[in-house]
């Protein structure tokens, strides 16, 4: 079973400090920053989860849910690649994620740091 740990705190952490950001700071770039990492991941999950099916584009819903978005579309994309792994048998990620890396490990790792770095650039 894969360990997605690393993603789940990188996650959580990223979200808990969007939410106690002031509105001044998310006005000024954190929501949207969230917001495009929310996607991202989200998109991420769903090539995983309905190979062959459009991916939907995460709606964007408000500055002050956008921690919210990034905490579901993470713990989403983690179940995914846990899913992935179960359903592959070689810890591989199905074709869903044709153009992605090609095992679970690395699209963990690559998930990983997209998260380190979205909260770096907000100076979180």
């Amino acid at each position: 079973m894969l360990d997605v740990t690393p993603l789940v705190a990188a996650v959580d952490h990223l979200a808990d400090r969007l939410r106690s950001a002031p509105q001044s700071r998310l006005q000024r770039g954190l929501a949207d920053e969230g917001l495009s990492l929310a996607r991202e991941l989200a998109l991420r999950a769903q090539r995983i989860e309905f190979p062959g099916r459009e991916p939907l584009a995460m709606p964007e819903v408000g500055m002050f849910a956008v921690a919210d978005q990034v905490a579901v579309a993470g713990h989403d994309l983690a179940e995914a690649l846990r899913s992935a792994v179960g359903s592959a048998g070689s810890g591989g990620v199905p074709e869903a994620s044709a153009g992605r890396p090609e095992s679970a490990g690395a699209e963990l790792a690559d998930a990983v740091a997209l998260v380190e770095a979205a909260t770096k650039r907000c100076g979180l």
